[in-house]
C-alpha cells in the first residue's frame, strides 16, 4: 500500500474536509497548494448539489483556494447524467436549489410540476410544506422519486443540518415509494471520478468525514481510504460500523506535513 503522498489521484470530499460553510478548516489550504505543488490529479467529488462547479470554483476562490473548474463533480451532475441515460429529454419536479436546476437543464430536461417523469430532491433551504405535498401527489400519480445523495445530516458552521435524505424521508413515507439515491457511495458518482481523475484505483485515495457515504465509497471501489475528524466524525465514529478507513487524520493539513 503506498503511502498517501505517493498517491497520484485525490477524490477529496468538500463538506467538513474543506470548509464548514464560509469558514475554511485548518490546513485545507496547504493541501490544495501541496496537490497544485506536486501536481497531483485531484478532484473534489461532492454530495452537495446545491451549488454548479464555477460555483464551487467561485466559492474556494473567496476563501483563497484558486483551482480549475474542472476539479469539481456533485452529485447534482451525476444525477443528471444517470437520468439523462435513463428518459433522454425527460422532465423532472425539482426541489433543490440552482446548481441542481441547471444540471438538469444541461442535460436536456425541463422542469414540470403536473405530470413529471421524476420528482428529484436535493438539498435546499426553501423547503417547505407545498412541496412536500406536490412531490407526494406526484410520486402518488408515477412520478419516480430520486434523491441526489443518501445523507442524513451535514457539517455547518452552527453544528449539524438535515441533509437530502432527511428531506426526502416525508415523501418516502407517505408514498410507500423508496428513492433512489445517485451521490456517494453509488458505484456511478465513483466511476465517473475515476475517469475524470484518470488514474487506476491503486493509485487513487479518497477522502472524506463520513463513513457512509466517503470510506464505504471507497472500500466498495477498492480504493485507500482517508477519513478526517474535521467535519461529522469524531474518534469514536468508525466503531459504530463494521467496516474501517486506511488511515484517520485530524484534517488534510496532516497529509502535506507526512502521515
Amino acid at each position: 500500500m503506498l503511502r498517501i503522498q505517493e498517491k497520484k489521484g485525490f477524490i477529496c470530499d468538500m463538506d467538513g474536509v474543506i470548509y464548514h460553510g464560509n469558514r475554511l478548516l485548518d490546513g485545507a489550504k496547504d493541501f490544495v497548494q501541496w496537490l497544485l505543488d506536486n501536481e497531483k490529479k485531484f478532484l473534489f467529488l461532492t454530495n452537495s448539489s446545491e451549488r454548479s462547479p464555477r460555483e464551487l470554483q467561485e466559492k474556494l476562490a473567496r476563501m483563497g483556494l484558486f483551482v480549475t473548474e474542472d476539479h469539481f463533480y456533485t452529485s447534482a451532475l451525476a444525477t443528471a447524467s444517470f437520468l439523462a441515460s435513463q428518459n433522454p429529454n425527460g422532465s423532472a419536479y425539482v426541489i433543490g436549489e440552482a446548481g441542481l436546476v441547471k444540471a438538469l437543464y444541461d442535460v436536456g430536461f425541463s422542469m414540470n410540476d403536473v405530470n413529471p417523469d421524476y420528482v428529484v430532491v436535493g438539498e435546499t433551504r426553501s423547503y417547505n410544506y407545498n412541496h412536500m405535498e406536490k412531490a407526494v401527489h406526484l410520486v402518488s400519480r408515477g412520478a419516480k422519486l430520486i434523491g441526489t445523495n443518501p445523507d442524513l445530516t451535514g457539517p455547518t458552521e452552527a453544528g449539524i443540518a438535515p441533509a437530502c435524505r432527511a428531506l426526502i424521508a416525508p415523501i418516502e413515507l407517505a408514498t410507500y415509494r423508496e428513492a433512489y439515491f445517485i451521490g456517494k457511495p453509488n458505484p456511478l458518482m465513483m466511476r465517473q471520478a475515476q475517469k475524470r481523475l484518470g488514474c487506476t484505483a491503486d493509485e487513487t485515495v479518497i477522502i472524506g468525514d463520513r463513513m457512509d457515504t466517503d470510506i464505504i465509497a471507497g472500500i466498495e471501489s477498492e480504493i485507500e481510504t482517508v477519513l478526517v475528524l474535521s467535519g461529522v466524525s469524531n474518534e469514536t465514529t468508525p466503531n459504530r460500523f463494521p467496516y474501517r478507513p486506511d488511515h484517520i487524520l485530524k484534517g488534510v493539513g496532516e497529509i502535506p506535513r507526512g502521515q
